[in-house]
């Protein structure tokens, strides 16, 4: 299948593909192979799936969004039998590794403030704006989030997650509620765009600038749901005043593309809240409890903070006493607080920075870790060829990975790493900082930092968060 990926490659930009490796952090629960191709000055990103009518939802719908300026991958080429397609590589860094590099604890920076907010911006437009010519013919498996849809998520959450924790509910009770819940949420207006998966690790952030992915399940529906998915988005925690703040911008923003009354939105904005929230929890008990996947349930406290906080601020405008009886199960459950243990996990930050400016600062507090310096490595940035080129490029790659020496000081420092994490894993702690210098900045550090981020993603219950200092200062 790679062979169909290479294809595409030099069909699109007339060079063959000199180096081809899967996106490990980036495959999650879909079942998609994304793999990143590189061949001279040329980079692409490869999917390969077997479901062609997502495919076919995902090409059809970036060729549209793209019609109407907004910002999503290029597609290069596609090759549906096979089931593959080459879109335009958008970098590394997600909204959500954003976030996690720039916040401490509660205290978000303005920097990742300002980047929710210019992805708060581009929604409307998303839903509002390209959804009115939409074809929603291509939608799959549905054309719009209607009842079936709601009662699919509803189950999915009330099979895969309550049964599977053993959280006690009256089924029939609970069918009653769901009833009423899913009434509510047709109640609102749904003839706009649903993203359908509208969260912080499907945007992608280059140049400051936000660029949009995973929009094949979307379909027709209510504005409350992608607005709910972004900012009770579990494992990116947002502060409650922040979510708000940002929820303000979002209406204030959707005003300039339509006409319509803040209240009415509110009445059934927090419906959309749980039945998002319940959607994610089926998906990680599925994931984590039936298919023994244990990283996905890593999530779940985090929806569990976020059902605390809604049973303590928000009351919604019909009774649902078997789903709040449920809610109350899961967050008495010593099983899922048991979960609670890794709320937070191990975020392990990984620097590349030039010694010729300051090392990179510790937010934490917890001392710096791990520094390496790679000046006494080989200098790709001394031959004219690789000049402007950085270690993330494949000729700067393959020149290091030759290098005896690059080899054995990647193979030490990812002893030591490894071994530093294994213990901050078993004493719980929450953060560790690993840092390569060179005299640049963009070359040997950079490498090295792409070569231990990748190396930590294999690692369940990691989080790894990547900045290379120099390379933002020069817009790379």
């Amino acid at each position: 299948m790679m062979e169909v990926l290479e294809r595409l490659f030099e069909e699109h930009f007339g060079s063959k593909a000199e180096d081809a490796r899967p996106l490990q952090g980036q495959l999650g629960g879909s079942g998609r192979v994304i793999v990143r191709l590189r061949g001279g000055a040329f980079s692409a990103i490869g999917i390969l799936y077997s479901v062609r009518e997502e495919n076919v939802a995902f090409l059809e719908f970036s060729r549209h969004f793209r019609r109407h300026g907004l910002p999503v991958p290029q597609i290069y080429g596609e090759a549906l039998k096979e089931g593959a397609y080459l879109e335009e590589d958008l970098g590394d860094t997600t909204l959500f590794e954003y976030l996690s590099a720039h916040r401490s604890g509660e205290a978000v920076d303005a920097a990742a403030v300002e980047a929710y907010r210019k992805v708060v911006a581009v929604l409307p437009r998303f839903q509002v704006v390209a959804g009115r010519d939409l074809n929603y013919k291509v939608c799959y498996p549905r054309a719009s989030f209607d009842r079936q849809s709601i009662a699919w998520d509803l189950n999915y959450f009330k099979y895969y997650f309550l049964r599977l924790a053993g959280v006690p509910f009256n089924e029939q009770a609970l069918e009653h509620d769901f009833t009423r819940l899913t009434k509510l949420l047709l109640a609102a207006d749904h003839e706009y765009f649903l993203y359908r998966d509208f969260q912080s690790r499907n945007v992608m952030l280059r140049d400051g600038e936000p660029y949009f992915l995973d929009y094949q399940g979307g379909r027709k529906g209510a504005l409350q749901y992608d607005i709910a998915s972004l900012l009770f988005d579990g494992k990116a925690d947002l502060p409650p005043a922040l979510r708000q703040e940002l929820l303000e911008y979002y209406l204030d923003c959707l005003g300039g593309y339509l006409d319509f009354k803040r209240d009415a939105f509110m009445e059934h904005y927090y419906s959309y809240v749980y039945v998002r929230i319940m959607q994610a929890l089926g998906a990680y008990g599925f994931r984590g409890f039936y298919e023994r996947k244990p990283h996905f349930l890593e999530s779940v406290p985090f929806a569990l903070k976020n059902l605390r906080w809604l049973a303590h601020n928000v009351r919604l405008p019909v009774a649902l006493p078997a789903l709040m009886d449920a809610f109350n199960g899961m967050l008495g459950s010593e099983k899922l607080m048991a979960l609670g243990h890794a709320e937070s996990g191990l975020t392990v930050r990984v620097y590349s920075f030039s010694f010729h400016r300051q090392m990179p600062a510790d937010e934490e507090g917890h001392g710096g870790g791990f520094v390496f310096d790679g000046r006494g490595l080989p200098n790709p940035g001394r031959e004219e060829r690789f000049r402007v080129l950085t270690g993330k490029d494949a000729p700067v790659i393959e020149y290091l990975e030759q290098q005896e020496s690059v080899r054995n000081f990647l193979k030490n420092a990812e002893e030591m790493v490894d071994a530093t994490v294994a213990s901050y894993e078993k004493r719980g702690f929450s953060s560790l900082m690993v840092s390569f210098g060179c005299t640049g900045g963009q070359h040997r550090s950079v490498y090295l930092a792409e070569q231990m981020a990748q190396h930590l993603r294999g690692r369940n219950g990691v989080q790894v968060v990547v900045r290379h200092l120099e390379l933002e200062k020069l817009g790379k």
